[in-house]
């Protein structure tokens, strides 16, 4: 019989693996059981650091909402309550971003905020 060779379902599996390792440090990189471990602590960082950057995000917009309110003499919170009685429906990014380009809509919807 002739001779039959075997492995290439899980060498494929491997170097898939170990092509996502590249750039890692030592044994990290091209031993498999190493790189395994590595990778899947990578890959639990990566997917912690996404739902982080949206909590960033979100804060970062309350800041500016809550420095372009100081400038007209309203609290954020003052602000946030006057626009949900108002019935404004409009997200903290979207409003960040009327504060940065577009300060005189912002201005209009502090008066709506207030009551005026």
């Amino acid at each position: 019989m002739t001779r039959v060779k075997r492995g290439v379902v899980v060498k494929r599996r491997h170097k898939r693996l170990l092509k996502k390792t590249k750039g890692f440090w030592g044994q990290r990189k091209n031993v498999f059981r190493r790189a395994k471990e590595t990778l899947l602590r990578a890959m639990a960082f990566a997917f912690k650091g996404r739902k982080l950057k949206k909590r960033d995000m979100r804060s970062l917009f309350i800041i500016r909402i809550k420095a372009a309110c100081n400038e007209r003499g309203l609290s954020y919170s003052a602000f946030i309550h006057g626009m949900n009685k108002a019935n404004v429906q409009l997200n903290r990014k979207m409003l960040s971003q009327l504060a940065i380009c577009e300060p005189e809509a912002f201005t209009t919807l502090v008066g709506m905020a207030q009551g005026k």
